[in-house]
């Protein structure tokens, strides 16, 4: 079971939506806690309002943003200066809407040509050059593993190592249903070789295409239910089972789901639930 105050919305769910009606959604849904992002055409991160509106908008809805997503190819060492402003100016602005969290993405490009043990190696180097960012706000730094074959980091427990050989305690994990499914690690292999601890975040979404799974695509994820093929409620139970009691957000890009009314949106939310909680 997964209690509803555990449960979040990122807002790619709901794209069209302005920073208010998506607090209304969130909270005819039942939920509380939202991810915002910085990567919905023709929006910002709080659309037009202040940070000292957001708060009041936020306290009105009783919403809890708990992170912003993202910033990308954050183990690019060749882009570390921009990086380093980007991260600065988002983490500004979460101090100011009472954010705890920044997602970091990798670098997600089929023309990225470094090998393995550079990859490592710069991913660390990059965390160390954010710490002291990260430290001075108290805020935590949510590495999440893409399980693209292009991806530059797809597995949990490799990101777990990285971040440990960082020396800092302000980074954790993203366990995102959709790109495990997708990513060289099983199930098994976590029991073996990842700590529960470092899991921060998990985002969950479902898949039910017929398509091959090596032609899944973000735009095929919706939400979770009886016909999902990652097996995503059986994820979240492994997880708890390892002892994880952290935030559960729902992270769906599909078209079939971001077009939905409001209401109807809402009602496909609680029978989503209802179904993890089945």
């Amino acid at each position: 079971m997964i209690d509803t105050t555990h449960i979040a919305l990122n807002r790619v769910i709901c794209p069209e939506l302005g920073l208010e009606e998506f607090f209304k959604l969130t909270a005819s849904s039942g939920l509380g806690k939202v991810e915002l992002r910085n990567d919905l055409s023709g929006k910002g991160i709080v659309d037009e309002w202040s940070p000292s509106s957001v708060r009041e908008l936020a306290a009105h809805y009783g919403i809890e943003i708990i992170t912003i997503n993202a910033l990308q190819k954050f183990n690019l060492v060749s882009m570390r200066t921009q990086l380093l402003e980007d991260l600065q100016q988002l983490i500004d602005l979460a101090s100011s809407i009472r954010c705890p969290a920044i997602v970091l993405c990798p670098n997600n490009d089929p023309n990225d040509r470094r090998h393995m043990d550079q990859i490592r190696s710069e991913t660390e180097e990059n965390l160390r050059s954010f710490a002291p960012l990260f430290e001075k706000s108290q805020l935590i730094g949510l590495v999440e593993p893409l399980g693209f074959p292009q991806s530059s980091l797809g597995s949990l427990p490799t990101a777990m190592e990285i971040i440990r050989a960082s020396g800092c305690n302000r980074f954790k994990v993203v366990h995102d249903t959709f790109h495990h499914y997708l990513g060289p690690d099983s199930l098994q292999s976590l029991r073996e070789s990842y700590e529960i601890d470092y899991t921060g975040l998990v985002h969950i979404s479902g898949v039910e295409t017929d398509k091959p799974e090596e032609q899944y695509l973000d735009g095929d994820r919706v939400l979770v239910g009886p016909k999902d093929k990652l097996g995503s409620r059986e994820q979240l139970r492994f997880l708890q089972e390892l002892g994880y009691s952290g935030d559960v957000s729902f992270e769906p890009f599909s078209e079939k789901i971001q077009s939905l009314s409001a209401g109807k949106m809402a009602d496909v939310i609680k029978a989503s639930v209802a179904y993890l909680n089945g």
